[in-house]
C-alpha cells in the first residue's frame, strides 16, 4: 500500500485566470481544432465535441442534429443499435458525424464482424472501443487486434485516467485515448468501488503522455457547466466527450414523462441496472451497478444547450487572449480556489 501526497485537482477545484487581450469580440475566436491521427492517418476538422456512446445521448438523432450544425461535432453511437440498424444508417446518412461504438466482448466483435461484410463497411472510418476499465491485458490485447483489423479506421479506446496507461494504448494502436472514471454524473464507480481519479490532473497528466507520442486525449465526464469544457481544453484536452449535458432534448430517443405539469427525460448510466436490465437482462451476480438512474427535466431542442456550450468556450478564450482553442492551453492559468485536504484515501473533500 501506497499514498501518493500530491495534489490532484477536479474542475471544481480551478478557475482560469484573465490574462490581456487583442480580440474585441468573441466572435473573432475559431473553436475548431484540425488534427492528423497518428495510426489511421486521416484528418479531422471541427468543433471538437463528442456525444458520448450513452442511451439517449450517442443516438442517431443526436448525430442527425450534429451533422445539421455543419462544423464537426460526432456522435459516439451506443452499442446497442443492431446491425441493421447501424448498417442503414451508414448507407443512408454516411460516417461523417458518427463513431461505431463496441467493448470487447464475443458479441461486440461478432456483430462488428458480420458489419465488416456488409456494403457499409467501406464507411466504417472511426471506431470508439469502450469499456469501463482500460488497464487490463485483454482490453489492450483487444486494442491491437482491431488495429491489425482496421488499419484505415480512427480508434478512440479507453477508458484511462493515468499517463503510462495512455502510452500504452497509443503503442497498441490507439489514435484517442479516452480519459476518466468516475466522473460521470450518472457514474457510481467511485463511491461502489473507491476507485477514480479527479478529472483535471487526469487530464494534465494524461495529455502529457499522449501528445509525446503523437496520440490525442479525450476527457469523458465530469462537464456540468460550459465553463467546465473550457477547463479540460485548458488543461491539454483534444476532445471533450458529454453526457449529461447533451442529455434530455428531443435527440434522445426517449419518452417524455410529465408529472405535475412538468416535462422530463430519464437518464442513466450505462453501468446501472436500469441499463444492464435493459440490454443484458439483469445485473449479473458477479457484480453491481455502477451507475445511477435520475430524471432530468427535458430541455426541448439540442441547438440552444449547442449554443451556450460553444459561447462559453469562446468567451473562455477572449478572457485569456487565445484567438483560437489551439491557443488556449498555451494561454491557461488555474488558480486554485479550493483547500485540499487529504484524507486516508487519498480524496479530497
Amino acid at each position: 500500500m501506497r499514498i501518493e501526497e500530491d495534489v490532484k485537482l477536479d474542475f471544481k477545484d480551478v478557475l482560469i485566470r484573465p490574462k490581456r487581450s487583442t480580440l474585441a469580440s468573441r466572435k473573432e475566436v475559431d473553436i475548431k481544432r484540425e488534427y492528423k491521427f497518428k495510426w489511421s492517418g486521416k484528418t479531422y476538422t471541427g468543433v471538437p465535441i463528442i456525444a458520448a456512446n450513452m442511451d439517449g445521448v450517442g443516438t442517431m438523432d443526436m448525430a442527425r442534429a450534429f451533422a445539421a450544425q455543419g462544423d464537426g461535432l460526432t456522435a459516439a453511437l451506443h452499442k446497442h443499435y443492431d446491425l441493421d440498424t447501424l448498417v442503414k444508417y451508414y448507407e443512408n446518412e454516411g460516417n461523417a458525424n458518427v463513431w461505431y461504438s463496441m467493448g470487447v466482448s464475443s458479441a461486440d466483435e461478432e456483430k462488428l464482424n458480420a458489419f465488416l461484410k456488409t456494403p457499409a463497411a467501406t464507411k466504417l472510418d472511426k471506431v470508439c472501443i469502450d469499456v469501463a476499465n482500460g488497464y487490463s491485458e485483454v482490453f489492450a490485447d483487444f486494442l491491437k487486434k482491431m488495429r491489425d483489423k482496421l488499419p484505415e479506421a480512427t480508434i478512440m479506446a479507453g477508458n484511462v485516467v493515468t499517463g503510462e496507461m495512455v502510452e500504452e494504448l497509443i503503442l497498441c494502436g490507439a489514435d484517442i485515448v479516452k480519459v476518466g472514471i468516475g466522473p460521470g454524473s450518472v457514474c457510481t464507480t467511485r463511491r461502489m468501488t473507491g476507485v477514480g481519479y479527479p478529472q483535471l490532473s487526469a487530464i494534465i497528466e494524461c495529455a502529457d503522455a499522449a501528445h509525446g507520442l503523437s496520440g490525442l486525449v479525450c476527457s469523458d465526464g465530469g462537464c456540468t457547466v460550459p465553463g467546465d469544457l473550457s477547463k479540460a481544453f485548458g488543461a491539454g484536452a483534444d476532445f471533450v466527450m458529454l453526457g449529461g449535458m447533451l442529455a434530455g432534448h428531443d435527440t434522445a430517443e426517449a419518452s417524455v414523462i410529465e408529472e405535475n405539469g412538468k416535462k422530463y427525460i430519464t437518464f442513466y448510466g450505462m453501468s446501472s441496472s436500469t441499463a444492464m436490465n435493459k440490454h443484458s437482462g439483469g445485473v449479473a451476480e458477479y457484480r453491481a451497478s455502477e451507475g445511477k438512474t435520475v430524471k432530468i427535466p427535458y430541455k426541448g431542442e439540442l441547438a440552444h444547450t449547442l449554443q451556450d456550450i460553444r459561447g462559453g468556450i469562446r468567451s473562455a478564450c477572449t478572457y485569456v487572449g487565445a484567438k483560437s482553442l489551439k491557443e488556449l492551453s498555451k494561454r491557461t492559468t488555474f488558480v486554485r480556489v479550493t483547500q485540499q485536504i487529504n484524507n486516508v484515501f487519498g480524496e479530497a473533500s
